[in-house]
């Protein structure tokens, strides 16, 4: 039985991928910030098969709580952890956090700054085992800042950076460190957006996490093709990028 911890577990993404894994008769503890929430998603996923599911209310600016988060993830499935999924975000206003850098500050703390402080606190525990995954939803807007999106993208670039960096510290552990870079995804977080040809269901992308975890890959462009996207928009030269609207 596999034993999984997911941070944010009430994001769209999170939720599928927790399906995925009920359905196998995994062990979940699932953590985020609605009590409620994490009772109802919780109860789903008894009914779709799940080992064991716990929850543990979290709020992932608290940095404080993340030992007790770990502390009592490993407790409660059983003393060892194979797969930590992180995928707690915000998608910031902007134009809102160019007015108002304490919000901006707020917002990159909850996208970049604190899933770094969980992944490092998660690493020494999966280290300290010897086996596990630790994945991370970032994203690709982490690849290159973008005028409409830079203060997310920023964060996410930070985390991208941070995973690349304990993928290539742990290697040999027997720990792998997945980063995860969704493209556009349909989620209530984007309900306000138009949606064409490039977007993803969260089902889609939480498939190819399951996938990407499975044959512990160290990168995983979702949807396939955003590797391609991305490629060119990182090797367009400066000053043709200046003028593009992105």
């Amino acid at each position: 039985m596999k034993r999984i911890l997911i941070v944010g577990a009430a994001s769209a993404i999170a939720e599928h991928y927790a399906r995925r894994e009920a359905a196998a008769g995994s062990a979940l503890l699932l953590a985020g910030r609605s009590a409620q929430r994490l009772e109802a998603i919780a109860a789903d996923l008894r009914v779709r098969g799940a080992g064991q599911v716990a929850t543990f209310v979290l709020d992932v600016n608290a940095l404080e709580r993340h030992e007790a988060l770990l502390d009592a993830a490993w407790s409660q499935l059983g003393g060892s952890v194979d797969v930590v999924l992180l995928a707690h975000g915000t998608l910031p206003d902007n134009a809102a956090c160019a007015e108002d850098p304490a919000l901006a500050l707020r917002e990159f703390a909850t996208n970049g700054t604190s899933t770094l402080a969980l992944m490092a606190a998660a690493a020494r525990r999966l280290e300290a085992q010897g086996q596990g995954t630790l994945a991370v939803i970032s994203s690709v807007a982490g690849d290159r800042g973008r005028a409409s999106n830079y203060l997310y993208g920023s964060a996410k670039a930070a985390v991208t950076a941070y995973a690349s960096g304990l993928r290539q510290r742990l290697r040999g552990s027997g720990v792998n460190v997945l980063t995860v870079k969704p493209g556009f995804v349909d989620t209530p977080m984007t309900r306000e957006f138009r949606k064409g040809l490039l977007w993803a269901s969260p089902q889609a992308v939480a498939r190819g996490i399951a996938r990407a975890i499975a044959r512990r890959r160290a990168v995983a462009y979702l949807p396939w093709f955003w590797w391609g996207i991305m490629r060119v928009i990182t090797h367009i030269p400066e000053p043709v990028f200046r003028r593009l609207r992105l």
